[in-house]
Parts: structure tokens; C-alpha cells; sequence
């Protein structure tokens, strides 16, 4: 299959000339530069259990690489970050961009989304630095999308600031949050089955849950479209007249369905992550808004709600009514 001669590629897909194991080899682990850091921090044992670090519980596994993405990732100007809360629409999300970037890159029925499942495409830099694997990153040709749940007051300074040869793009998606918490508790269920909604309700209401468009903007009817328009414009790969006559804009939102990416095999089997592995088939449950009402009691749903207005107070974003 041709790869495209100019990023965005698949972060699975990029070539090894050779050099990228000894690269590794050479810069010690996360968890061994940072080890000792971490296990000074407050820990709290849960579904995913975390260090609370600078105010924020970040999944024990995953903090030692959250420090090092944030003390050495080094940004570039075209480089587009996809940020998002876990359960917020993700996996959509990176299929959108990458598609939306890629369409003139790949024939239709080669896109690499048909044979990988979109965070085989789209790396998190979570995984990324919590296994070493930054030289792959470094790799890349440009312009690169990375996907992170780190929140944004972690993020490396030279992504929020610019600095260092950085003033990439930020995306954020997010969602109804009694949306995510179900959502959430169902993907950790596959890992914990005799995990609660109620122990997850409480991990939010106190703080310690483990770390747009928004989300049900994108399930309108014809609004994904108009947001995919947005969206490549934003990351500098805009839609073009003859495109959008050939019904280009159409042709992504299509291949990004969440019934086909659902339906793809590459989707329903095997596993994704490189910590306790899920199965590919969890990142796919219903894909709708609104299933919290099908979990909570309106007692509950008012709680979360009185929860995030508070939280959110101030800030001028509106994420519940």
C-alpha cells in the first residue's frame, strides 16, 4: 500500500530506519527516571488506581509517562493535538481528523482506517512516553495528530504557550458528563465486572475519577459534516470547492460512521493499549447521547449536574443546562 508522502500517517504504519531501537535503547523508561518521584505522591487505590499529582489523579501506571511527556515532549508548529476526558468521544474524534486530513492521501477502499482501529492511527502520548517509544514519535513526518487525556493544566508549557518552536493546534471534544460517567463505567467493567455506576458516581462527586464539538452536536443530524468542515479548516487542510462538489466532506463522515467503523473486523477483535489491554469491540458500545437516563435516577442525574455548574462556573463554557 502507498503511504502518504507527508504526515499525517499512521502512527503504527511509520517506518523504522533502522535507528529507532537503538534511539530507544539509549533513553531509560519513565517509570525508572521517574519512579521515585512518583511513589512519594498520595495514592488512592480504585477502578484505576492514582497519584495525585500538581492536583490531578493520574492512573498510576501512566504518570511516570505523563511526567515525561510534559518535561520533554517538544512540539511542532503544524502538529495538531486531539484532547479529550476518557469516554468522550475519542475514537470518533481521531477517526474524523486523520480521515479529514488524509482524504487525497489514500483510494477509498485503502484508507488506512479500514485495517486499523483509530488509536492504532492516532497515538496517545500517554502510551507514547510510558513505553519509551518518544524516538517512533520524533519520527513521524509532519504535520502529526497526537491524542491525550492529560489535562490541560499538565500539559508541556511549550504546547500551551508555544514556546520551543511549538504553537501547535489544540481540538478538544467533550460531552454531556453523566454521558461519560456511564460510558466510563461500562469500559472499566470490562476490566472490573463487579464494578459499581455508584462506586464511579462517587469517584466523580469527590474528585478522584482517574483524569469541544461537543459530542451530541456531532450526533445531530448533518452537523457532523458542518463540524469535519471546521475541524480540517482549523488544522489547516480545508475543503476545497471541487471537494465539496464531489461530495468529498460526505465521503469522511461516512467512513468514520460509528456503524461502520463498528462493523469493521479490524474493530471487533483483539485488543488496544498497552496497559491491561482492552478489547478493540469496548471503544465501540452505543455511540449515542442521552443513555445516562437509562442508568440514573433523576436524584442522582440533578447531583452530577449541580456538581459540574459549579465547577464550571465562571468559566463562560456551559457543559450541562
Amino acid at each position: 500500500m502507498a503511504a502518504a508522502a507527508t504526515g499525517p500517517v499512521p502512527f503504527k504504519d511509520a517506518d523504522d530506519d533502522g535507528t529507532l531501537a537503538a534511539a530507544e535503547a539509549r533513553s531509560p523508561l519513565p517509570k525508572e527516571e521517574f519512579g521515585d518521584l512518583v511513589a512519594a505522591l498520595p495514592r488512592k487505590e480504585q477502578y484505576l488506581d492514582g497519584r495525585l499529582y500538581e492536583g490531578f489523579w493520574l492512573p498510576e501506571h501512566y504518570a511516570p509517562g505523563i511526567i515525561a511527556f510534559r518535561r520533554r515532549f517538544t512540539p511542532r508548529a503544524d502538529d495538531v493535538v486531539l484532547a479529550s476526558y476518557p469516554k468522550c468521544g475519542t475514537t470518533w474524534l481521531k477517526a474524523l481528523a486523520f480521515a479529514a486530513m488524509t482524504r487525497a492521501a489514500y483510494p477509498a477502499d485503502e484508507h488506512p482506517l479500514l485495517r486499523l482501529n483509530p488509536h492504532d492511527v492516532i497515538p496517545f502520548v500517554e502510551d507514547v512516553f510510558t513505553d519509551g517509544h518518544e524516538a517512533k514519535l520524533d519520527m513521524l513526518p509532519s504535520p502529526r495528530l497526537i491524542n491525550t487525556h492529560t489535562p490541560y493544566q499538565l500539559l508541556p508549557e511549550s504546547v500551551v504557550a508555544g514556546d520551543g518552536g511549538g504553537g501547535c493546534k489544540v481540538v478538544y471534544i467533550c460531552r454531556d458528563p453523566k454521558d461519560m460517567v456511564v460510558s466510563l463505567y461500562h469500559f472499566m467493567r470490562r476490566l472490573q465486572p463487579d464494578l459499581s455506576l455508584a462506586g464511579v458516581v462517587e469517584s466523580v462527586a469527590d474528585g478522584t475519577v482517574p483524569f469541544g464539538p461537543m459530542y451530541e452536536d456531532l450526533l445531530r443530524d448533518g452537523a457532523a459534516g458542518e463540524h469535519v468542515r471546521a475541524m480540517a479548516r482549523f488544522m489547516g487542510r480545508p475543503f476545497s470547492a471541487a471537494e465539496e462538489a464531489a461530495g468529498a466532506v460526505a465521503s469522511v463522515v461516512e467512513l468514520c460512521s460509528f456503524e461502520r467503523m463498528k462493523a469493521l473486523e479490524v474493530n471487533r477483535r483483539g485488543t488496544a493499549g498497552s496497559y491491561k489491554s482492552m478489547p478493540r469491540d469496548a471503544f465501540f458500545r452505543k455511540g449515542v447521547a442521552g443513555d445516562w437516563a437509562n442508568h440514573m435516577s433523576p436524584e442522582t442525574a440533578a447531583r452530577l449536574d449541580g456538581i459540574f455548574r459549579e465547577k464550571f462556573r465562571g468559566t463562560g463554557l456551559t457543559i450541562v443546562p
